[in-house]
């Protein structure tokens, strides 16, 4: 080829390189259609948002928590790091579908969508404003302070699925939302936390409405209070009205180590986003505590279910598990690594205390079950720490597949592949779960047997057998390999698609889409209602009974997993998003969100 042509064509890429990322993804006027889904044009929204006719005000509460006069202001100090200077690479390079990929992906992604839409349009119209809808009856149920629970946690996940006349709708209804009163007289911080504080900070990052970060804020500084103690350790529940006065609140004797746990990524977020110091520094004392004992515990490297932290006491105590009253304290500490980094001194602990909760859960708590096919897998249990050492119980619980999606983005985060390889194994021991009950879903407790040999496991059914008749809840038309299924309900649970989700982001391996679509298959049809879907009393047997259950996280997590796992992998890239324990994404990013669509 000629030298000239070659120049010429070089200037002609260069020039269609430039016009892409500079030119605006939409023109500079109002929109008055509804995105495509999975549009993230932010710019675009708030055209539309400010747009004549539809002005959207956040309606103050009637309390102001901002007001509230501390007995026991906390500290002030360490102020939020930096922004991350730069972090490696997690999600899978991602290659475009070919033409017939890409449309039974598409098919499947308009399925979870009207699944989604099915159970959003029941909740509209019969539990609007209510924290829950009740999916068989039709009733609505207010177990999370009357503050529209389900509302708030399907924000994002209206988004994400394109739906943004919804969205507009429910961002409207949402400034309306009163935090100064209650139907609860005592408010849980953490369900506070992680549903709604999550909620609009998440669908703040995405959206940009200025309307949610409002909000997040009164939410914030309500959730701000629960930390006006003598110790400066927040309360497990809030007492509403005393909280107002200032006076100070007394931090109970003992509380799940979760709910302690689970504060981290909300308040370094919303001090992200304010540029105020102050939620990130009330926090940072939190993890100082659990920093500081993690390895005086019986298991050295994990803390054990029940802790104290009015005594400061995260150390006595023998149990110990990733499931739970404990996971998401695990799950917060790579997460938070993700979003705060170790270069500033008050954030460097997270990437230790990962680390170490890592190794020994890989020692202690992770067990290879004996299975008829000889299936590689992982399962994770619970140990017992006794006066002759640790006794790992081979019990499971569907709260504990979340571990495989995380040790999977700690691996990529810390660049240790081996977490990567730990991580994938328990993703498929919880897939395993699910396709070997006769509803293709796995209970919510279950027991199954040890392999005497993790590296090399033959199946022997004499001692399933043994194993089986050792339990007294065991059940006979259990699958080989389970010896109880001590709790067989399904409720709606999200957290084996979480992993599943991951991993297939993490390891772009097409086995992981498969196994979601096989899973949604499975969880749709059996929890299916003529409103929406609804809890399932015995994964074990066809045809159970349905509970008129149908918790937030339903939509908030459970939908929005298994669409994340067919729509564009572009849509919340683990390289731009960390998901709190309620998938609401925080941009990993110091500011708010971009002004335009993120290529």
């Amino acid at each position: 080829m000629p030298r000239l042509r070659v120049r010429h064509v070089a200037v002609c890429a260069v020039l269609i390189v430039f016009l892409y990322y500079v030119l605006p993804d939409e023109p500079t006027t109002y929109i008055h259609h509804e995105p495509r889904d999975g549009e993230q044009n932010t710019a675009a929204l708030a055209r539309y948002m400010n747009a004549p006719g539809a002005p959207i005000t956040a309606t103050k509460s009637s309390f102001a928590w901002n007001t509230v006069e501390f007995t026991y202001p906390p500290p002030l100090t360490p102020k939020i790091p930096p922004p991350v200077a730069k972090r490696p690479r997690i999600q899978h390079r991602f290659w475009k579908d070919s033409k017939a990929k890409a449309a039974v992906q598409e098919q499947r992604r308009l399925a979870v969508k009207k699944v989604f839409e099915k159970s959003w349009g029941s909740y509209k119209k019969h539990a609007w404003m209510k924290d829950a809808l009740k999916p068989i009856s039709g009733e609505y149920v207010d177990q999370f302070s009357g503050w529209a629970a389900t509302l708030v946690d399907s924000l994002d996940t209206l988004w994400m699925m394109g739906m943004r006349e919804e969205f507009h709708k429910a961002v409207a209804a949402v400034a309306t939302i009163d935090f100064g009163e209650s139907t609860s007289a005592r408010v849980n911080t953490f369900e506070t936390c992680i549903r709604y504080l999550g909620g609009l900070l998440a669908a703040y990052d995405l959206s940009g409405s200025e309307v949610l970060k409002r909000k997040a804020i009164e939410v914030g500084d309500l959730l701000y209070a629960g930390f006006n103690t003598p110790n400066g350790m927040p309360v497990d529940f809030i007492s509403f009205e005393e909280a107002k006065l200032g006076g100070g609140l007394q931090v109970e004797s003992s509380v799940v180590s979760a709910s302690p746990g689970t504060i981290t990524l909300e308040f370094s977020r919303l001090s992200q986003i304010t540029g105020d110091s102050k939620y990130y520094a009330a926090v940072s004392q939190v993890m100082d505590v659990f920093h500081k004992h993690q390895n005086e515990t019986l298991l050295p490297g994990m803390w054990p279910m029940m802790v104290s932290m009015r005594d400061k006491n995260v150390v006595s105590g023998y149990q110990f598990t990733i499931a739970g009253n404990a996971d998401s304290l695990y799950e917060y500490l790579p997460k938070a690594h993700a979003l705060l980094g170790s270069e500033d001194p008050s954030s460097a602990k997270y990437e230790t205390m990962s680390k170490t909760f890592m190794d020994t859960a890989s020692k202690h708590l992770f067990f290879r079950p004996m299975v008829p096919n000889n299936e590689d897998i992982l399962i994770s249990g619970n140990c017992d720490v006794l006066d002759s050492g640790p006794r790992l119980d081979p019990e499971s619980e569907h709260l504990s597949c979340f571990i495989g999606g995380l040790f999977a983005l700690g691996g990529r985060l810390f660049q240790n592949e081996s977490y990567v390889e730990t991580g994938a194994k328990l993703a498929r021991g919880c897939a395993y779960a699910y396709k070997s009950m006769p509803t293709g879903i796995m209970p919510e407790r279950y027991n199954m047997i040890i392999c005497p040999d993790q590296s090399a496991c033959t199946w022997d059914e004499e001692v399933w057998e043994a194993g089986r008749k050792k339990r007294p809840e065991n059940k006979p038309h259990l699958p080989k390999g389970f010896t109880t299924a001590k709790d067989p309900r399904y409720i709606l649970r999200p957290e084996a698609i979480e992993s599943i989700f991951v991993l297939w982001r993490i390891t772009g391996d097409e086995a992981f889409r498969e196994i979601a679509w096989e899973m949604f298959e499975a969880v749709a049809k059996a929890t299916d209602t003529p409103l929406a879907n609804a809890a399932i009393d015995d994964v074990t047997v066809l045809n159970s009974k349905k509970t008129d259950y149908m918790e937030s996280f339903w939509m908030a997590e459970t939908l929005k997993y298994f669409y994340l796992c067919f729509a564009d992998p572009d849509l919340i890239s683990l390289d731009e998003f960390v998901l709190n324990t309620e998938a609401h994404p925080l941009r990993l990013s110091a500011n708010g969100p971009p002004s335009v669509h993120s290529r």
